[in-house]
């Protein structure tokens, strides 16, 4: 059984960086589809990254490309989350999760939450101004 643990997350000023990390344990990262959500208060849950290590895909939405990216370490089972240029804005609970049925980084449902599954406790990651 997959099981993904976030870590990273703190207080950083506008301007600042992070880099988060999901462990994985129970499965290897380059059999799936690693999707990093974020989560604002009173706000729905987006996608920011997702990455499939086997294949070298991925995929960064418009609202975070040129800032973040994302890797993996497959002999360390890690995926990572590099956040650059952080905003206010920013400012969410960080959750790294696996897609199931279909573990690639495409696809129309490739945002959707509810197509992932595993989900770890979330970071907080928090930006001042």
């Amino acid at each position: 059984q997959l099981q993904l643990v976030e870590s990273g997350g703190g207080l950083v000023q506008s301007g600042g960086h992070l880099r988060l990390s999901c462990q994985a344990s129970g499965d290897t990262v380059d059999n799936q589809a690693i999707g990093w959500f974020r989560q604002a208060p009173g706000k729905e849950r987006e996608m920011v990254s997702c990455i499939r290590s086997g294949d070298g895909s991925d995929y960064l939405p418009n609202s975070v490309q040129g800032r973040f990216s994302v890797s993996a370490d497959s002999s360390k089972n890690i995926v990572y989350l590099q956040m650059n240029g952080l905003k206010p804005e920013d400012t969410a609970v960080y959750y790294c999760a696996a897609r199931v049925g279909f573990p690639y980084c495409a696809g129309h449902e490739l945002t959707d939450p509810r197509q992932y599954a595993n989900w770890g406790q979330g970071t907080q990651v928090t930006v001042s101004s």
